[in-house]
């Protein structure tokens, strides 16, 4: 019968593999590269099943199941991780940051460009309801509320209005990076100046008036 763990006389027979990643990280990294083989191989995310995951990875069902509760939760994993991850906050102002914010926003763009795995995975992902909300719920919803926490920072520094509503404000800073990299495949994301000058032109027509 096939175990996930190693015998006594393998280990010693191996004695490197004690000094490689520590077997959990092992599993999930074989897991994670297991879907995405399938996926570059032409296997749909509907397809896609604990069973076959757990065959191309090496391991037994169980070992998938003990860190995901189902098929949902692993994709949005492995989704999330082909991702470009958010920017840790800067330390600096709330303008320094949002730019951050923003081209992270631009390298994700070029990322769902340029990785064939990813620009399948968010194809397919919403003509799946169940896996699509769970991704909402995981990994959108977070990523929204850490840029309005910004917003609202950046409103306290007396960067931005503070007339205006909260996710108002969020939507006319996000919105343009967003239909730039989401819905015009077409709009240049190579510029690495592009949030800075995104960030700049929006903040001195949002400014409160003694800012400007």
């Amino acid at each position: 019968m096939k175990t996930d763990i190693p015998t006594a006389g393998a280990a010693e027979a191996c004695p490197a593999a004690r000094r490689g990643r520590p077997r959990s990280e092992a599993a999930e990294l074989a897991i994670f590269t297991a879907v995405e083989e399938l996926m570059a191989g032409g296997t749909t995310l509907s397809e896609l099943t604990i069973e076959g995951i757990a065959t191309a990875a090496g391991v037994g069902k169980a070992t998938i199941y003990r860190r995901w509760p189902n098929k949902e939760a692993l994709l949005v994993d492995v989704v999330s991780r082909l991702e470009v991850p958010m920017p840790e906050p800067t330390g600096g102002t709330a303008r320094d940051d949002l730019v951050e914010m923003v081209d992270y926003m631009r390298r994700r763009g070029l990322a769902k460009r340029t990785r064939w795995v990813l620009k399948v995975a968010f194809g397919q992902m919403t003509g799946l309801p169940e896996l699509y909300a769970a991704y909402r719920e995981r990994v959108v919803r977070p990523r929204r509320a850490a840029a309005l926490d910004l917003i609202r920072r950046a409103v306290d520094e007396g960067v931005l209005r503070s007339d205006l509503d909260i996710e108002l404000l969020g939507d006319m800073l996000m919105g343009p990076i967003l239909y730039r990299s989401i819905l015009w495949d077409e709009s240049d994301l190579e510029d690495p100046q592009l949030a800075v000058t995104m960030v700049d032109s929006l903040l001195e027509g949002l400014a409160p008036p003694a800012a400007r």
